[in-house]
């Protein structure tokens, strides 16, 4: 914040020695013309004098003898009479060769003059020797000063005395000592000078306000730059909201406020559910404007005083001040989730993206900042946790509880990294429940001191944080390994979670991993579920193609429990659907739920896709399955799951199975009817 004083104290500390050089110059500039002015006259003076010795040269007779020392008489005499006024020559002396003083114009009138010493302003200029006179002007150099008349009744104001030769025949026969009038020439050198320095004034004045122009120019660049760099470093420079140093900034003096007797005040942390969906479908031009529309529409809900952040991403801040009560937080946070949950309009398409808020209030949940904004992390987590799109206040069981979350995701990380999960493997049997036609990798982790951990709590967990990915490679690469080993045709069937289809990586994994274990693609399966279908359906058909352009088959898993599953059938040829175990589980207890089975065998087997029954635990099941005409069993009546090393491969086919109905023999007919197709 201290940048702008300093630079305008040494900004200013410039422009006073640029006035100082301004004020300089103009008085060099005066003193420059005052000397151009005297030099001028001296010219002037010079040309004149030497005018005049030429006229009196010429015209005065009997000059030599009166160089010579002789009185002038007769017409000698008058034409000196005649020239002593001529033009602005107003008196003048004549002088021998040697110096001496022959005649003064103010004695015309008597009788002639008689020799003297050497005048007393030769005497004054040249120290009296007679030296003087040819060292000035026999030497070539004529000599002119220029005096001051004023005060003196005989003088002009403005005068000069110039000392040039007299020359005749080219021989220098004496000096004179002419005095002329230069009144009218200083005036009219003056004024023509003064015009030349007004000129030249007016430009170094134009010049010194172009440089004060420049120099205001530049200041304020300097300034707004100043101010632009001190705005990025305080500011997210793609919303123009605090960013997380500044905002820490606000907190701090909001909590020294707040300890100090000032109102109170609260942290809200917020971000837009499913935000990473618009960056992959839309882009990340379409992310960015949703964040900067999403900014906007914060700043019209809070009040002047609050502070608005975004700490990364689509993750964002408030600090809301004024909080009497928790009512106040409250309403700000229910205003914050209306707002920003309509849709948005980018790039003439309509994107809906909800809100999740945690919030936490200095002096109840915490009293340092650092663990407000942990108190309000920990609150968003909640929101999210209960289904998002809502607001939550911290919560100190949730505290330990996500504590435990991250001690869980900081082990998986390192037991993804050094493969310590396994993979177990449940038997798929042929609908007779006799001939066993491949296996389920079901992924499992033994914590070394939680035990167990169930794939639901650590999957999820993981699709969250991004780990996903790392870990849906290592399952298709661990379980294309192991499957290789086994006797073939057996398959081996992979779940897929939807995040995996989010980058363009799925296809070359599942080839990679095929080319790595030597295993043929027909003999895996990969299994998605309905959900993943639900959202950019396009870009995930066009993934499926490609997998199954590979000979890869394609199941949908939990057929039957979502509201579209039949829509998608025609949309994508799967190779197989798998009845959830809520039906199979139904069977026994309502018989309305044997239709509904019978209904979706009937459809699948039309369409030449083959039936799987998931749950299948009783013998009742199994025939009710059996005699709906379902392909394959799984379930713990027939088979739990087991580690790779453990499996027996007992009752295993001896040809490939069928990948469709119609494949094999006893396809279904035109009733629709099944005619359990041995599996091959």
């Amino acid at each position: 914040m201290g940048g702008t004083p300093t630079l305008m104290r040494r900004e200013w500390r410039v422009a006073s020695i640029w006035l100082l050089c301004l004020v300089a110059g103009l008085a060099g500039l005066v003193a420059f013309t005052r000397h151009l002015q005297q030099a001028h006259l001296r010219d002037d003076a010079e040309l004149t004098a030497l005018r005049y010795a030429d006229v009196v040269a010429a015209t005065v007779p009997g000059l030599d003898a009166l160089f010579a020392g002789d009185p002038p008489e007769g017409e000698t005499l008058a034409q000196l009479r005649r020239l002593r006024d001529v033009g602005e020559v107003f008196r003048f002396k004549l002088f021998d060769r040697d110096g001496w003083q022959v005649l003064v114009s103010d004695d015309l009138d008597a009788l002639p003059a008689v020799r003297s010493a050497p005048t007393e302003s030769i005497a004054r200029h040249q120290g009296g020797a007679n030296a003087s006179v040819q060292q000035i002007v026999l030497g070539g150099a004529n000599y002119v000063e220029l005096k001051s008349g004023i005060g003196k009744p005989d003088r002009p104001p403005v005068y000069s005395e110039a000392y040039v030769p007299v020359v005749r025949q080219g021989r220098v026969i004496g000096v004179v000592e002419v005095y002329v009038d230069q009144t009218r020439a200083a005036a009219g050198i003056e004024n023509e000078y003064r015009q030349v320095a007004l000129m030249a004034a007016t430009t170094m004045l134009l010049l010194a306000l172009l440089a004060g122009w420049h120099w205001m120019h530049r200041l304020r660049a300097q300034r707004r730059a100043e101010e632009r760099v001190r705005y990025l470093a305080q500011h997210d420079i793609l919303s123009g909201a605090l960013n997380r140093a500044s905002f820490h900034d606000a907190l701090e003096r909001a909590a020294w406020q707040a300890q100090a007797g000032g109102g109170c005040f609260a942290v809200l942390c917020l971000d837009l559910d499913h935000f990473k969906d618009v960056n992959d479908s839309l882009g990340h031009a379409a992310g960015d404007a949703v964040l900067r529309a999403a900014t906007q529409r914060l700043r019209e809900v809070v009040r002047h005083g609050d502070e608005i952040a975004r700490l990364g991403g689509d993750e964002f801040a408030l600090l809301q001040s004024g909080v009497g009560v928790p009512a106040d937080v409250r309403r700000l946070a229910q205003r914050v989730v209306e707002r920003l949950s309509q849709p948005y309009e980018v790039a003439g398409r309509t994107v809906v993206c909800t809100a999740s808020v945690g919030a936490a209030v200095f002096g109840t949940d915490a009293t340092t900042v650092d663990e407000l904004l942990h108190k309000a992390d920990l609150a968003l987590y909640r929101a999210k946790a209960e289904g998002r799109g809502t607001f939550s206040f911290y919560d100190a069981a949730l505290d330990q509880m996500l504590q435990s979350q991250r001690e869980l995701l900081h082990d998986l990380r390192e037991a993804i990294d050094a493969e310590s999960l396994q993979l177990h493997y449940q038997p798929l049997y042929a609908a007779k429940g006799r001939e066993l036609v491949g296996y389920e990798a079901l992924l499992r982790w033994r914590h070394p001191t939680r035990g167990n951990v169930p794939p639901c709590e650590f999957i999820p967990l993981a699709e969250e944080v991004g780990l996903i990915d790392p870990l849906g490679r290592w399952v298709l690469r661990r379980a294309c390994r192991e499957a290789a080993q086994w006797p073939a045709p057996l398959s081996v069937s992979v779940n897929l979670s939807a995040a995996q289809f989010r980058g363009d990586g799925l296809v070359p994994t599942v080839a990679a991993a095929l080319a790595e274990a030597g295993l043929a693609p027909q003999r895996l399966e990969l299994e998605i579920t309905e959900s993943l279908l639900m959202s950019n359906t396009e870009r995930v058909v066009s993934m499926l193609n490609a997998l199954s352009a590979m000979g890869v088959r394609i199941a949908m898993d939990d057929f039957g429990t979502g509201y579209s599953s039949l829509s998608y059938l025609w949309r994508f040829p799967f190779d197989k659907v798998k009845i959830d175990r809520s039906f199979t589980q139904g069977l026994e207890t309502d018989p309305k739920v044997g239709l509904i089975v019978r209904s979706i065998v009937s459809l699948a087997h039309s369409m030449r896709i083959r039936v799987n029954a998931e749950g299948v635990e009783t013998p009742t099941q199994m025939q009710a399955l059996q005699r709906y005409g379902c392909d394959e069993l799984q379930g713990f009546l027939l088979g739990r799951p087991a580690a790779a090393e453990t499996l027996s491969h007992a009752g295993a086919v001896t040809a490939p199975p069928a990948t469709r109905v119609g494949d094999a023999p006893g396809a279904p007919g035109p009733t629709g009817l099944t005619l359990h197709p041995q599996p091959r």
